[in-house]
């Protein structure tokens, strides 16, 4: 760990007609877990995640709908005001026991009737393709819709990276695979400070940051001590 590493900085505002600032990190995130998904073999598919109760194959379905979600958002032109952002769209994603129960068995029938990972990667590389180009079309400071919400383009980016930056940690926990990069692993960073509204502990680097700011690794008591009553809130989303 880096105890003195810098903090990452607050991401400018694009002007209208820019590229989105965070779609060069979708492009990373993106490419990066294209290539996890297409290289993992048949006996590693079914292996443990860090996403507890989750298999490879379980979360490359779920990736592959993400992606259709930001694709279909990004031909959603929706009216104003905003109602959420990247930050404040991960406050309600707190899902319960149950819930995830309920998400995993149907995330893993659609998986197996697809006919498993041999058949998610190569929609999964052709969706994620669809929305970067997609992504470079609209004007950054659109309003779009997705799940019942408003917000712009480079927000939906946001969420899109912070997903996708997430599930490549939990595909990696128990291979031998290279993880996400440092610009999603950062901007995973940057929502959770402002979710929690204060840095994370010092001796975090951003795997960590990520991980226990998820609810993927327990707090240690020293993170609790570091954290104070701020460790109560964690984890900052599931």
């Amino acid at each position: 760990m880096t105890p003195n590493r810098p903090r990452p900085e607050a991401r400018p505002e694009p002007a209208r007609g820019e590229e989105a600032a965070v779609l060069p990190l979708l492009r990373t995130a993106y490419g990066d877990l294209a290539e996890l998904l297409g290289g993992l073999t048949p006996a590693e598919q079914w292996r443990p995640t860090g996403c507890a109760g989750w298999t490879p194959v379980d979360l490359g379905w779920h990736m592959l709908a993400d992606a259709r979600r930001g694709l279909v958002a990004l031909s959603t032109p929706a009216a104003g005001p905003a109602d959420t952002d990247a930050v404040a769209y991960w406050r309600a994603w707190q899902p319960s026991a149950e819930d995830d129960d309920r998400d995993l068995w149907a995330t893993r029938v659609s998986a197996s009737v697809t006919g498993g990972l041999t058949e998610i990667r190569g929609p999964y590389a052709e969706t994620t393709a669809a929305v970067l180009v997609s992504a470079g079309r609209v004007a950054v400071a659109d309003l779009l819709g997705t799940q019942g919400h408003v917000l712009t383009v480079d927000d939906l980016l946001s969420t899109l990276v912070v997903e996708a930056a997430v599930h490549h940690l939990d595909l990696v926990a128990h291979l031998d695979r290279p993880g996400p990069g440092a610009g999603p692993l950062a901007e995973v960073r940057r929502v959770l400070e402002a979710l929690l509204g204060q840095p994370l502990p010092e001796g975090w680097d951003d795997v960590t940051a990520a991980r226990r700011g998820t609810g993927r690794e327990a707090l240690t008591q020293a993170d609790r001590a570091a954290l104070g009553d701020a460790a109560d809130r964690f984890p900052l989303f599931g």
